[in-house]
């Protein structure tokens, strides 16, 4: 212990670490994956496997870099969607390779499989999970976490998840899936934010029954240090391409619900999530943008090379989300309203978008109380008693106040 606490504290110094801090008063938040000294005695002598993207960091350096250096076993590194070091474009599908940096393989779950298969597993111990979530059900990396713990399950491993802050805990709302509207955006029935860190997920999905055949996997979890679901967090780096700002992260709850509609929401721009746009709005709005095609975010967005007209959100203020603790229906409802051909508002057959209004909003109800204009007050009653329900079967779950 003595020598692995020395070894520590010399790659301190020399890598740089530093713990990131966005509290603005009292105890810094310190990840899972900073507090070192509570799990690498957990791994020394074990065949670790480690999911990862640029994400999964200790300090400022790659957590999968920083172990290897403390001698610790890495085996294998599992890629998700982007790739381990964050080099494949949005969507892109990707191959196995060996890692030029450390030497490790590396195995793609976002290219012919989406879930270890018994060989993958057969060297290895014990499987880490690092990566930074956003707190919203269509973010699917809670998906790729529950198909990895069926691959523990299945060949008798244990997961360690290294937690992260959701920067968007403070925020439950929106509602629960309909789990007749499960896709590849949804599989759980969780409202559109749900309010939890992975570890939380983790434990719910364990406790739930949503592993296949209700299977529980074996899990050790380090929590974040100093941490509380209503502490703001500001992202060391960005969780994939396309959110690329703070402000594209909180928004993100609202925002995306655009993905379901025939509206440009800032795809082919620098401010994907944060600004919202069609050239159909020619006229009803002054601000405007034009998309283009961005190697590695967007390359073939939605209106591509035309001019767009609609709202700009890049300074809006976040903080009224925080204060009414629940997700922005009127900028949907508004653009429904502008919108001169609105047979086409809700068809995503038109666009190359990420799928229907009903798979991300999770009912079928939301479309045609927009289109019959229906009241945000009726809307949020709709959600109704889902949504409380699912408050009180979080609570068993929470390793935060």
């Amino acid at each position: 212990m003595k020598l692995l606490a020395t070894l520590i504290l010399g790659l301190t110094v020399c890598f740089g670490f530093e713990r990131h801090t966005t509290a603005p008063s009292g105890k810094e938040i310190i990840t899972g994956a900073d507090q070192t000294e509570k799990y690498l005695n957990y791994l020394e002598g074990k065949r670790v496997a480690v999911i990862a993207n640029p994400t999964t960091i200790i300090g400022k350096k790659h957590l999968v870099d920083s172990l290897q250096r403390l001698g610790i076993n890495i085996v294998k590194v599992f890629g998700p969607e982007h790739g381990f070091r964050g080099n494949a474009s949005a969507g892109e599908k990707v191959k196995d390779e060996k890692d030029p940096a450390t030497g490790i393989p590396v195995i793609s779950l976002y290219g012919t499989k989406n879930k270890p298969d018994k060989e993958d597993m057969a060297d290895v111990d014990i499987l880490v999970y690092d990566l930074q979530d956003v707190g919203v059900r269509f973010y699917t990396n809670i998906n790729a976490l529950v198909r990895l713990m069926e691959a523990c399950v299945e060949n008798n491993k244990e997961m360690l998840i290294l937690d992260r802050p959701n920067p968007n805990a403070y925020l439950i709302d929106g509602p629960v899936l309909d789990m007749e509207h499960k896709s590849g955006i949804g599989m759980f029935p969780l409202p559109m934010s749900h309010g939890l860190t992975v570890g939380e997920f983790a434990q719910m999905a364990n406790g739930e029954g949503w592993l296949a055949n209700k299977a529980k996997c074996k899990l050790k979890i380090i929590p974040v240090a100093n941490y509380s679901h209503d502490k703001s967090y500001i992202l060391p780096v960005k969780p994939s391409p396309n959110l690329n700002t703070q402000q594209a992260i909180l928004l993100y709850p609202s925002t995306c619900m655009f993905e379901g509609v025939y509206v440009n929401h800032g795809r082919g721009t620098l401010y994907p999530f944060t600004i919202l746009g069609s050239p159909e709005l020619k006229g009803k709005y002054t601000f405007s943008y034009t998309p283009k095609p961005i190697k590695g975010m967007a390359e073939t967005p939605l209106f591509m090379n035309e001019v767009c007209y609609g709202l700009d959100l890049r300074n809006y203020d976040v903080a009224q989300l925080r204060k009414t603790g629940k997700i922005n229906l009127q900028w949907i409802m508004e653009l429904y309203k502008a919108h001169p051909n609105k047979e086409k508002f809700f068809n995503s057959r038109l666009s190359n978008q990420m799928g229907k209004i009903e798979n991300l909003i999770g009912n079928s109800l939301f479309r045609q109380q927009v289109i019959n204009g229906v009241s945000e007050e009726e809307i949020r009653k709709s959600w109704e008693p889902g949504l409380s329900r699912y408050k009180e079967m979080r609570k068993k779950y929470l390793l935060y106040p």
